[in-house]
């Protein structure tokens, strides 16, 4: 493998007093999956006793890299030292017996399961053969008093916990297995603030045992208040390592996201749509637990971006709005016409269409031709009496395929066949058939490639040219920023700015959704940004 030059960003760990035989190295890993190369070069060096954090936006690699670190993923290339010897990370079996614990975001506990049998899973106290159930209890109720919750009975069903007693599990099972190493992937995304005060007190407690954590966290306040060092990757990279945990927001953001916008995404056309005439009325929608008091409006030709992290309630607002989920309370108009809430009949009769994130397994039917996808939505429109005019049917299909360039564009051809940017093109068919008002675009470019890409963001904005009202979400910010006229930026389910594209930058963005500063603050953190 060649020698790659330093990160202009990496610290000397001695000069922050972390000299020594570091209990981790990952060098030069590199994991490509098909289409995609994933981790590209990444090195992550981690010292006994630390917590380093790990930064990056949605898609930057971090959560491979841990799947590496964990065994659940083989490196293609690069190695991986532990206390400064080789090591293969074979499986997570193997993981765990060298010392190396991770806690996914999505905590893998079994609910029907007590505490210890939790704890216990795949290692069971046992001596010939016989289980020794009491011994596990006692020695699970020695890990909640070193975790500071006693009150965490062992033969507690998991289930009946709060998010946070199911985090301090699963911790004590990464403890129970005597780890070295604990990753934490967004511990804090499901906690109240008193529940965060006392991770961040049991992570330094273990710190100071010599426990090493990978905190993975997008608040950089949190990564400020618990952390030791900081690594930043970007596109399957390392941009800086070893970075101390109080370097400048502006350093990190400018890490984080690193690179202009505009220069990315095509000129919009000329557009004849009345940009007065407002098509979307979405006032005070409110979810409990995943969104509240969102308010916004969609005119004739507008694209609306909506930027935030994952779990800020982007995908659920969206599906919200087409009826898909019913709002606590809240409503959704379109030409001035107040839908019934929690009806996605309403909204499709209205002119709202959804184009998911998931679009094989919600948007699609895989096994039918490309033609019954496209008209799904419009079915009345090919029947009478019973009868489905087939001919009519494939004709249209045929038309709006060849508009947005489905190669081929054989709408007898089965959807599951097609690429990935193909595919979200059948979806977008469906509603151009449909004739829709409103399009909802859910992750639009996910997993789909380059090319493909550029022929998306063209299709968008004909259609916002065309007068479709456009509300896109999508996890990468200059994509956002790249198309939209507007940006409504979210923080755990809170609208904190709705401004013009044009206004905001990538790092005023990412300052936004991870110090969580105020709308009103907005301009000053656009202006110095840029």
């Amino acid at each position: 493998m060649s020698q790659r030059e330093p990160s202009p960003h990496t610290a000397d760990p001695v000069a922050h007093g972390t000299g020594g035989e570091p209990l981790l190295v990952m060098s030069g890993i590199v994991k490509t999956f098909p289409g995609v190369r994933a981790l590209d070069g990444v090195d992550l060096r981690v010292e006994a006793g630390e917590v380093h954090c790990l930064l990056g936006q949605n898609g930057a690699g971090k959560s491979t890299l841990i799947k590496v670190l964990a065994g659940a993923h083989q490196p293609d290339h690069g190695e991986i030292r532990w206390h400064g010897r080789p090591t293969t990370l074979s499986s997570p079996v193997t993981a765990l017996r060298l010392g190396v614990a991770t806690m996914y975001q999505e905590l893998d506990l079994v609910p029907g399961l007590s505490v210890a049998e939790n704890i216990f899973l795949g290692h069971e106290k046992s001596r010939f053969g016989f289980s020794r159930r009491g011994a596990a209890r006692a020695e699970a109720a020695a890990l909640m008093r070193r975790l500071g919750h006693p009150e965490i009975r062992p033969e507690r069903e998991v289930g009946l916990l709060s998010a946070a007693g199911q985090q301090l599990v699963s911790m004590a099972r990464a403890l129970a297995h005597d780890a070295r190493l604990i990753v934490m992937d967004e511990p804090t995304a499901a906690l109240a603030s008193d529940e965060v005060d006392n991770l961040f007190r049991i992570v330094a407690e273990l710190a100071a045992d010599g426990v090493s954590v990978v905190y993975i966290s997008h608040r950089l306040e949190e990564i400020r208040r618990i952390g030791s060092r900081v690594t930043v990757l970007k596109d399957g990279r390392t941009v800086a390592s070893g970075l101390p945990a109080d370097t400048p927001t502006s350093e990190l953001v400018d890490l984080v996201s690193g690179r202009e916008v505009r220069t990315v995404f095509p000129e919009r056309e000329a557009s004849t749509a009345d940009r007065s005439v407002e098509v979307l009325r979405v006032q005070g929608l409110t979810r409990r637990g995943e969104f509240s008091d969102v308010s916004f409006t969609v005119h004739a030709g507008e694209i609306l971006g909506i930027a935030g992290l994952v779990g800020a309630g982007r995908s659920e607002i969206l599906e919200t709005v087409f009826g898909a989920r019913k709002p606590d309370s809240g409503s959704v108009s379109v030409d001035g016409t107040r839908l019934r809430p929690g009806s996605v009949a309403a909204a499709v009769r209205a002119g709202i269409g959804l184009a998911p994130e998931e679009r094989k397994s919600q948007g699609l039917l895989l096994e039918l031709p490309v033609a019954h996808n496209v008209t799904l939505a419009s079915l009345g429109k090919y029947s009478s009496f019973g009868f489905t005019d087939r001919a009519r049917e494939m004709r249209d299909s045929r038309t709006t395929l060849e508009r947005l360039d489905l190669r081929p564009a054989d709408p007898r051809r089965l959807v599951g066949t097609f690429s990935g940017g193909n595919q979200q093109k059948a979806v977008v068919a469906r509603w151009l058939v449909r004739g829709c008002r409103v399009l909802l675009l859910d992750e639009p470019t996910r997993g789909v490639d380059v090319g493909a890409r550029a022929e998306l963001y063209r299709l968008i904005h004909e259609l916002a040219a065309d007068g479709v009202a456009v509300v896109l979400v999508s996890s990468e910010v200059p994509e956002v920023l790249g198309l939209a006229d507007r940006v409504l930026v979210l923080r755990e389910g809170e609208v904190l700015a709705d401004r013009p594209a044009s206004d905001l930058t990538e790092a005023a963005v990412l300052d936004i959704v991870m110090e969580g500063s105020a709308a009103t603050e907005l301009g000053g953190v656009a202006e110095e940004a840029s």
